[in-house]
């Protein structure tokens, strides 16, 4: 493990496909769960999403009680709470069978993430034996109470207070939260709050009977209309001293920590999603007759299938790949000596970068795949008794929880940053070389006719576009960079789209060698599809930032460079997409 691959450092290495993870290489006990909740959702949620948007009275809750006793809710908890103590990248795979549950994926995923990890992972021995086997279970259910009116991507500025009564014996908690998942019928909330003058947020077990909490009615929203959804307000709760979450002043943390794996968790999610909806598009486009043919034998709906399923097999591929980083990350510092609980969070703060890229990419992938699924249902996709409009309005809400895209975006930015300043990750070496190359001759060396070779040097060439900007924009802009917030977002673009389509190429590289070359045709055709559709957005993004801050020579000759860096042999996509599409709709379902 002494050379493995570190969060961000991607960017400046190469990645072999033989260090990778796929979706492919599942165990069957693995993949016995993910059956396990794909059954649970045809047998008691597909069947009652009218009920569930509704919010019958208990259904919810039952659900979830019925879905403990299957064990989905204790996949990745330790064995000695009751749980599987399955793997990180197992608890993804969870995450994404469950996935096309609507609001009951959301409802499971605020409860097994947000509501059970932070006692999971930073609660005392006697704060886990207590918590974590009802939750477990689902006897006990989980919220999570972070966000206030004003104090939304700025959580830190929340206002709820938390005082020492004058035995010393318990925390009075007041304020209000909003927005708060599972609300309507949890028993345990995790309540952020700063104690007297303090700085930094500090955590808090709350249970409901502890009294001094009332709600609001339940929120009106635009989707996820089963997810129970309330403002919390805290009137001199009582809170028992040793119900305080870790140490005094260490809330920020532990919801910063959180949410780096509910965002890679929720990438997860929509995956599901997407794969639901793309079977959906296929199966109606089969049926629907037009012009005397199945709109799906016409070159507009293919493209769309095809579009759809390429962005969702290189998304996934990104996924997965990210997740056995953080097992692999965990499993190394066990070797080391840390405890499991610390070891869990360090291997993913670790890999925030990829979370947050993962979080972004996996969102706007499943906003593509919904709005070409109602767009090929045509009128039918706008009416609420076809499947596409829930759909539609469910997946909106991707976008802004665990952090908008846009503060994701930054992040992923920041992250690398800090990293390079701190001398963690080299960048402005690389960055400098890549400066220097531009005033070298190209190499017209003799090509390399290995298989994938010619997109692995397209691959190095958009890190290099990535390290030209990243590294003008830091040298140009110095401090005030982080203002600079479009240019930040143009450098996550291309940041982004070279680690989705890195991670598609990777993929169907190593189905190429474990499975032979004709199972691997249709994976290299969207491999590639995806790596050749991505240029032409690093080049833009990379030109726009570069526009942003630099002049005269200096610009011109930065822009020769991304030309020569976004430059790649013709490649004819349209057919790649139909060979794509075909298989889709022979298979009439996404079977990738």
């Amino acid at each position: 493990m002494a050379n493995a691959i570190k969060g961000g450092e991607f960017v400046i290495r190469e990645t072999s496909y033989q260090d990778i993870f796929i979706p492919e290489e599942f165990d069957e006990e693995s993949k016995m769960i993910r059956q396990t909740c794909l059954d649970f959702l045809d047998a008691e949620v597909l069947n009652k999403l009218e009920r569930i948007d509704a919010q019958e009275e208990g259904l919810m809750p039952n659900l979830m009680d019925k879905a403990g006793e299957l064990g989905m809710l204790g996949v990745s908890i330790p064995e000695e709470y009751g749980g599987f103590g399955k793997n990180f990248n197992t608890s993804m795979l969870v995450a994404d069978a469950v996935g096309g549950g609507f609001s009951f994926a959301v409802a499971l995923s605020a409860h097994t993430g947000i509501g059970t990890l932070p006692i999971l992972y930073y609660g005392n021995e006697e704060q886990k034996a207590k918590y974590i086997p009802k939750l477990t279970t689902g006897e006990w259910k989980a919220s999570y109470c972070l966000t206030e009116p004003n104090a939304g991507s700025d959580a830190n500025s929340g206002r709820t207070s938390a005082k020492l009564n004058a035995e010393g014996t318990h925390y009075l908690i007041n304020g209000q939260k909003m927005w708060i998942t599972n609300a309507g019928f949890a028993d345990v909330f995790i309540v952020f709050a700063k104690i007297d003058d303090d700085k930094n947020l500090t955590a808090f077990i709350i249970e409901k009977d502890f009294g001094g909490i009332t709600m609001n009615p339940e929120e009106h929203k635009l989707g996820i209309k089963g997810s129970s959804t309330r403002q919390v307000f805290f009137n001199d709760t009582p809170v028992p001293v040793e119900n305080l979450l870790s140490e005094r002043e260490n809330g920020f943390k532990i919801a910063v920590n959180i949410l780096n794996i509910g965002r890679i968790r929720l990438g997860a999610a929509t995956i599901g999603s997407a794969r639901a909806v793309i079977t959906q598009a296929i199966k109606y486009s089969n049926e629907r007759v037009q012009f005397n043919l199945p709109i799906s034998k016409f070159g507009a709906i293919r493209y769309k299938l095809a579009e759809a399923a390429t962005r969702l097999f290189a998304n996934e591929s990104a996924a997965y790949r990210a997740g056995q980083n953080i097992d692999d990350a965990y499993d190394a510092l066990i070797a080391g000596g840390m405890d499991s609980a610390k070891a869990k969070l360090k291997s993913v703060e670790q890999f925030a970068i990829e979370c947050a890229i993962i979080k972004v990419w996996c969102s706007e992938m499943l906003d593509y795949a919904v709005d070409e699924g109602v767009q090929i249902y045509g009128g039918m996709g706008y009416s609420a008794d076809a499947p596409m409009e829930r759909a539609y309005r469910d997946a909106r809400i991707n976008r802004i929880f665990e952090g908008t895209n846009e503060v994701n975006r930054l992040l992923v930015v920041d992250m690398l940053l800090k990293r390079a300043m701190k001398g963690e990750l080299d960048l402005m070496g690389p960055a400098q070389a890549v400066a220097g190359e531009l005033m070298s001759i190209p190499d017209f060396g003799e090509e390399d006719n290995a298989p994938f070779a010619a997109e692995k040097k397209i691959i190095a060439n958009l890190k290099k576009a990535g390290l030209l900007v990243a590294g003008a924009a830091v040298q140009k802009l110095m401090m005030s960079l982080s203002k600079e917030e479009e240019i930040l977002m143009n450098i996550a673009d291309i940041i982004g789209y070279v680690y989705v389509a890195e991670s598609a190429l990777l993929r169907a590289e190593k189905i190429a060698h474990t499975k032979g070359e004709q199972e691997a045709a249709l994976p290299t055709d969207m491999a590639r599809i995806y790596l050749y559709t991505s240029i032409d957005k690093i080049n833009a993004a990379s030109k726009e930032a570069l526009n942003s801050f630099a002049e005269g020579d200096e610009l011109r000759m930065m822009l020769v460079g991304i030309r020569r860096f976004t430059k790649a042999e013709p490649f004819n996509v349209k057919e790649a997409r139909q060979r794509v599409a075909k298989k889709l709709i022979e298979e009439n379902k996404y079977c990738y």
